[in-house]
């Protein structure tokens, strides 16, 4: 004997869709709010949680975003980390840590061409701002040479030596060779301690006084020594250290 056919579904009997994940919905509403009232309408895990989800638009990277959060104790620490920093977070791949290290660059390039052509000792703030950008919230520590020509615009930004946690060998001869090959008129050097205490140590005066002294000698002025870290600064000229 045949088997009855199943009759077809009414409007009201059709099964249901399935729900749409509360992280989904959630998401739509961050979209709107950062469309509306821009990034300011967002706290920073939020800001942080999308800028994850292009990484991995299937998961709730609310969770993720405040790991990363806390574990770098906010939002400049996070996107100022390296990669062997970032993916020993459980959950970042590769994906969602070259998203980040992409705002990172973007952002360091949006400040640099804010200071093109422009004399960098009298865009002090914008200088700052980039060389936070760029080594700032570092886990090691990055010695960077910022090259000038006469009008003391920005030439070139180079990294010079990158050390442990709390010490970058940096040889004058080396930063005299390079400035020549670049044909500089005047050096500022950058470096960070990721303490968070950016007070030069005796190591790092007498360093540069020994490269200051190296420049002289073949006509390039060493305009400052700036020293970051973690979102506070300080000037060996403002200091009186050079």
């Amino acid at each position: 004997m045949a088997k009855p056919r199943p009759l077809p579904h009414t409007a009201a009997e059709a099964p249901l869709a399935p729900p749409k994940p509360d992280h989904l919905g959630h998401r739509d509403r961050l979209r709107e709010r950062l469309l509306e009232g821009g990034t300011d309408a967002v706290p920073d895990y939020e800001l942080l949680e999308f800028l994850l989800y292009s990484a991995q638009p299937r998961r709730d990277t609310k969770p993720l975003a405040k790991a990363l959060i806390e574990r770098f104790g906010g939002l400049p620490g996070v996107l100022g980390a390296d990669r062997d920093a970032l993916k020993g977070v459980p959950g970042m791949g590769d994906a969602s840590t070259a998203t980040l290290l992409a705002v990172r660059a973007a952002a360091a390039r949006f400040l640099r061409a804010e200071m093109k052509g422009r004399p960098i000792i009298s865009s002090w703030q914008a200088l700052i701002d980039y060389c936070t950008a760029q080594v700032g919230f570092a886990a090691t520590e990055e010695f960077h040479l910022l090259f000038l020509d006469r009008k003391n615009a920005l030439i070139g930004d180079e990294r010079q030596q990158r050390g442990t946690v709390d010490h970058t060998p940096v040889y004058p001869r080396e930063v005299v060779k390079r400035a020549l090959e670049l044909n500089a008129s005047a050096l500022i050097m950058v470096h960070n301690h990721p303490s968070g205490d950016p007070t030069p140590s005796k190591a790092d005066i007498d360093m540069t006084r020994a490269v200051a002294k190296a420049l002289a000698a073949v006509g390039i002025a060493l305009h400052d020594h700036v020293v970051l870290g973690r979102g506070r600064h300080a000037s060996f000229k403002s200091l009186g250290l050079i």
